[in-house]
């Protein structure tokens, strides 16, 4: 449990002193935001903003593994160095995406093609290594089982080796692709998507430490309640430094925000998570605990089938939050809404979690 402190308060405590020495560099830099000409005209006033703030997360979550890890005297497991991996990868692109807006001054930076093709190698080499490394109880960080409070029967390896391994990869990487694009549209107000992020990554932290106090791998008399997660200590620290990360930058993000976490935040924070779910053997319920970012990237698909079916739109602007603020709704009043709508899920989500425990 200590480790899981030190991760939260080091990532804290970078992410709450380092984001405005990070301000600065980028306002000295001139590597400020651009706003999409069709959004609301209130968000005229927010250009100029310095993004590409979800490299302080991602440093202060770095920072706040590694800070743990040396107080603790563990080396870092598989689990973890995948799950960072993820994170790291997909922020990485999301960096290159941020920084070409910038250098060639528009609201549009990688081409969907170059997006797609980086993203697709991080969630391949990341799915394929997954599978692999089984330690000396034979358990491999994924399962090529599909998973909601834990693994169910439903195997895709049912005809095979290479065909499961084959469909685990795709499975994989539309969860990733689907939670990274869902926290990158969430990111439209300030706050909303790192006090989101913030919510959603503490209920994996309690997953984490529930499942490494029920693990089947920890006690030798463990009962079939158990769970068959390969390293939840380790998840369950990475899920409490990118909280800790999350909470300090918010501190900046906040509206007025003085710093955005652009798609470099915004893809590392959505990879985060569809790690943390694929690894912790929790892909179904990871859609109940992230509700929030499930409602807001459906809203896009949404009004487009609404658009070309009936010539009408669903909502007056497309992500919901879009819409609040054309219906009247203040900043202020939509993003904290929309966080309380974020806790009641996860809430929701850890009681499902909980319940499935008792009564197994």
């Amino acid at each position: 449990m200590i480790a899981i402190l030190v991760s939260a308060a080091v990532a804290l405590l970078v992410s709450l002193f380092g984001t405005p020495l990070f301000i600065r560099f980028l306002i000295h830099k001139n590597y400020g935001q651009f706003v999409r000409q069709d959004g609301p005209t209130a968000h005229f006033t927010k250009r100029g903003t310095p993004q590409m703030g979800g490299v302080v997360i991602i440093v202060g979550t770095l920072l706040g593994f590694a800070v743990s890890m040396t107080v603790s005297q563990r080396l870092p497991s598989v689990s973890a160095l995948l799950c960072l991996y993820l994170m790291v990868g997909l922020g990485f692109i999301g960096f290159l995406d941020d920084f070409t807006k910038i250098r060639k001054q528009r609201s549009l930076g990688l081409t969907a093609r170059a997006k797609l093709i980086g993203q697709g190698f991080i969630g391949v080499s990341f799915a394929v290594l997954a599978l692999g490394f089984p330690n000396e109880h034979s358990r491999t960080p994924a399962s090529t089982k599909i998973s909601f409070l834990r693994d169910t029967n439903i195997d895709l390896a049912f005809f095979g080796a290479t065909v499961g391994l084959i469909l685990f990869v795709i499975w994989a990487n539309l969860l990733v692709a689907a939670w990274s694009n869902a926290v990158n549209i969430t990111d439209g107000l300030d706050g909303l998507a790192t006090g989101a992020s913030l919510i959603t990554f503490g209920a994996y932290v309690l997953v984490g430490v529930w499942q490494l106090n029920q693990s089947c791998q920890r006690f030798a008399a463990a009962g079939p309640s158990c769970y068959e997660v390969r390293d939840p200590q380790d998840l369950a620290i990475i899920a409490a430094a990118i909280m800790g990360a999350c909470f300090g930058f918010l501190w900046w993000n906040a509206n007025p925000a003085k710093i955005f976490m652009g798609d470099t935040g915004s893809l590392a924070l959505g990879g985060a998570f569809a790690g943390l779910s694929i690894l912790s053997r929790t892909e179904l319920l990871a859609v109940i605990i992230g509700g929030l970012f499930v409602i807001i990237v459906a809203s896009v698909p949404i009004q487009i089938g609404s658009l070309k079916l009936t010539g009408k739109r669903a909502f007056k602007m497309a992500p919901l939050h879009h819409h609040f603020e054309l219906s009247g709704w203040g900043e202020v009043t939509i993003v904290i809404r929309f966080w309380l709508i974020a806790g009641l899920f996860a809430a929701l989500g850890m009681g499902i979690f909980y319940a499935e425990w008792v009564v197994s």
